[in-house]
């Protein structure tokens, strides 16, 4: 499996290369954020590593030009900012994962053999179902022709839906497909996200069903 990292901290760059070598990856390092994508381009990595604040070129606008290139190779920012909007942003314009600094290598290992299991699956610019619209990489949704306006952890619901549309999910599963290893343990907390969407959406077209977690359904079907 091979990785690219993209950091611009040498000293970090270093012990992540060692690292990673170490557990059997085959790694590339760069420190610029332009080089980065250009690497990243070329399509013989299995996952990226991606810091945000870089030269050149910031890691949020990395991400968000490789899938506007179509570019899919699993991104995971690494970084210093550990804001619950930085997060979110990071995850809207593209990243699969996110790992605030400082972090567990064990941890990082584990996330990114997980995104290479998952491998770089093309993403559909639209999702709909039922009237209901949402682009995953602008954030636009629409419900009925009108425009709505979604919390980043709506939207990350949303999208969760959409992609398993007609599937009943499990609090548990959309918790850990929004926060990914950063879950809370209070799988409930869907709820909160889920009530927000009903009022936004409409209520009928998240079906809950008893014991098992939600379901997104087409009202006029």
């Amino acid at each position: 499996m091979r990785v690219l990292v993209v950091e611009d901290d040498a000293r970090l760059a270093d012990v992540l290369f060692a690292g990673l070598v170490a557990e059997g990856f085959g790694v590339d390092v760069v420190h610029d954020g332009l080089e980065g994508y250009w690497q990243a381009c070329e399509g013989a990595h299995d996952v990226i590593v991606l810091d945000i604040l870089l030269p050149s070129l910031n890691g949020y606008d990395v991400a968000r030009r490789l899938r506007a290139e179509r570019v899919w190779t699993p991104v995971l920012m690494l970084t210093a900012k550990d804001g619950e909007y930085d997060e979110a942003d990071g995850l809207d314009v593209g990243a699969d994962d996110y790992l605030r600094k400082p972090f567990s290598f064990v941890v990082l290992v584990a996330r990114l053999r997980a995104l290479a299991r998952r491998g770089a699956t093309p993403r559909p610019r639209l999702l709909s179902h039922g009237g209901l619209t949402l682009d995953p990489e602008s954030g636009d949704c629409t419900a009925g022709g009108q425009a709505l306006v979604l919390q980043p952890r709506e939207r990350a619901v949303l999208e969760v839906l959409l992609r398993n549309r007609d599937r009943v999910l499990s609090k548990e599963r959309l918790l850990k497909a929004v926060w990914g290893l950063d879950a809370p343990g209070d799988a409930n907390l869907i709820e909160v996200y889920v009530s927000g969407l009903r009022r936004k959406i409409g209520a009928a077209r998240i079906d809950t069903v008893r014991g098992l977690g939600y379901r997104l359904v087409d009202p006029d079907a």
